[in-house]
C-alpha cells in the first residue's frame, strides 16, 4: 500500500484568516449601550437614538433604572421619562473637585 504524501504550506492557514463571524448570540456593539438596571439590552450609534428608546421604556416602567453609557468617554448617564436627567458620574467628579478645592483653601 502506497503512502499519500500532501503537500501542507503554512502560509495561508484557513483557520488563522477566516475572519470572525457574527452570530445571533454576539452582535457588534456600537458606542452608546442602552442599559435596563444595569443590564445592556442594545447598542445605538447616536445618543439621541438611545435616549429616545430609553425615555419610552422609563414611560412604561418607571420602577427601572434605565441609562446609556458611553463605551468611547466612559459615561453613563441616566435616562428619565423626558430624556437625559442627570449624568451622575460627571456630578461625583465635580463634587470631589470642589471638596479638593476647598481643602487647599483651608
Amino acid at each position: 500500500m502506497a503512502l499519500r504524501s500532501k503537500a501542507i504550506s503554512k502560509d495561508s492557514d484557513p483557520i488563522e484568516t477566516a475572519p470572525l463571524a457574527v452570530d445571533q448570540r454576539r452582535r457588534p456593539e456600537e458606542r452608546f449601550r442602552l442599559q435596563v438596571d444595569r443590564q445592556t439590552k442594545r447598542s445605538f450609534s447616536t445618543l439621541k437614538a438611545a435616549v429616545e428608546v430609553g425615555s419610552v421604556i422609563k414611560k412604561a416602567h418607571p420602577i427601572v433604572q434605565v441609562s446609556v453609557y458611553d463605551a468611547v468617554d466612559g459615561i453613563n448617564q441616566m435616562v428619565g421619562p423626558d430624556g437625559v436627567a442627570a449624568e451622575p458620574d460627571k456630578a461625583k467628579t465635580e463634587k470631589a473637585d470642589k471638596a479638593e478645592t476647598v481643602d487647599e483653601a483651608e
